[in-house]
């Protein structure tokens, strides 16, 4: 009995597949420790499988050499797109850890082992909510639609420029910090007018010790106005989505 394989297709879909997983373990939403790494390998396979007759026209068939050479191009090309991702998504932690600074939350800094997070309070809480937000939204499905169009900037097998993803790597560390700043920043100032505000009184009444109390209104002050941050906090991760979903799409 003879079971006919097709080369081309079988060899296109297991490069395909590397370039999945690689990137799965490094991109927000599925790089979360609580996503088993046996489940990440099967949504990898999977979502090779699905692109696989797209990317299997005009394959040619490769050397052993050749094929693990490839393999290892789809690893570097996956990790490469997944770290980009994760700048993208890095300003809601970045945010977090502004608003913990500013408030005092920083003492209070400990290791996140799940989310592979050092942060207070509000890093964690941020970075929890926007990874809960994705599901939620189906926001994980622009992020899997850009990695797919990522094909077309880099055909298997092809490498990877590495111009381009540099350009695109600098321009998200910008848009990084721009970010974190533009979410935490009215925080921020509320909470630098209060200790001017502290400052003040304790020069007009130095017997006062307005600095005592410091700490717990600034602490009140967080707590009252991060509610304002968790309203706008789905639309953040709509347009971080999108803007992830973009990077990979034109990082070619």
């Amino acid at each position: 009995m003879d079971i006919p394989i097709n080369q081309p297709w079988l060899e296109a879909m297991l490069l395909a597949s590397v370039r999945m997983i690689a990137f799965l373990v490094v991109a927000p939403p599925f790089a979360h420790h609580a996503i088993p790494a046996r489940v990440k390998a099967m949504l990898g396979l999977g979502l090779g499988l699905a692109v696989s007759g797209r990317v299997a026209d005009g394959y040619v068939p490769l050397g052993t050499a050749g094929f693990i050479t490839a393999i290892v191009l789809e690893l570097a090309t996956g990790l490469a797109l997944g770290f980009l991702v994760y700048l993208v998504f890095a300003a809601i932690q970045s945010a977090g850890s502004l608003i913990d600074l500013s408030s005092g939350f920083q003492m209070a800094q400990a290791f996140d082992p799940q989310m592979m997070v050092n942060g207070a309070q509000f890093t964690r809480l941020l970075q929890m909510a926007a990874l809960a937000l994705l599901f939620a939204s189906d926001g994980y499905h622009l992020v899997i639609g850009g990695l797919t169009g990522s094909f077309a900037a880099f055909p298997l097998a092809g490498g990877i420029d590495l111009a381009r993803p540099v350009e695109a790597m600098v321009q998200a560390v910008t848009g990084m910090f721009l970010c974190a700043v533009q979410i935490a920043g009215p925080l921020m100032v509320v909470l630098l007018l209060a200790d001017v505000g502290l400052g003040l009184l304790t020069r007009v009444a130095p017997a006062l010790n307005a600095f005592a109390l410091g700490f717990p209104l600034k602490i009140l002050l967080t707590l009252v106005l991060a509610g304002f941050l968790f309203l706008g906090l789905p639309r953040i991760v709509a347009v971080l989505a999108e803007q992830a979903a973009n990077t990979l799409m034109g990082v070619g």
